[in-house]
């Protein structure tokens, strides 16, 4: 029992029918896609990327950047306040 040229025929119909002929080529990217991204993710699973070191050594020094812009737009909201405070001192 193999499977002759008449079965496959059949397949291939029925797949026209139930997916249409404008989709069937944006399914097979899609497919193929998977498939990279498959292949792409065993490969990172040997061995890891130089990258990911890098990436761990930048997310240790993002809280301190973090600290420096909250610091940074406190002092700049201060800064507006007493501006503020200045010019209905000034109205008054």
């Amino acid at each position: 029992m193999s499977i002759g040229i008449w079965q496959i025929a059949l397949i291939v119909v029925v797949v026209l029918l139930l997916f249409g002929a404008g989709k069937l080529p944006r399914l097979m990217g899609d497919f193929a896609k998977g498939i990279k991204s498959f292949k792409a993710g065993i490969q990172d699973g040997e061995a890891p990327p130089p990258a990911a070191n890098q990436q761990n050594a930048s997310a240790s020094a993002a809280p301190a950047d973090e600290s420096k812009a909250i610091e940074k737009e406190a002092a700049t909201t201060a800064a507006e306040s007493t501006s503020a405070k200045k010019d209905e001192a000034a109205k008054s």
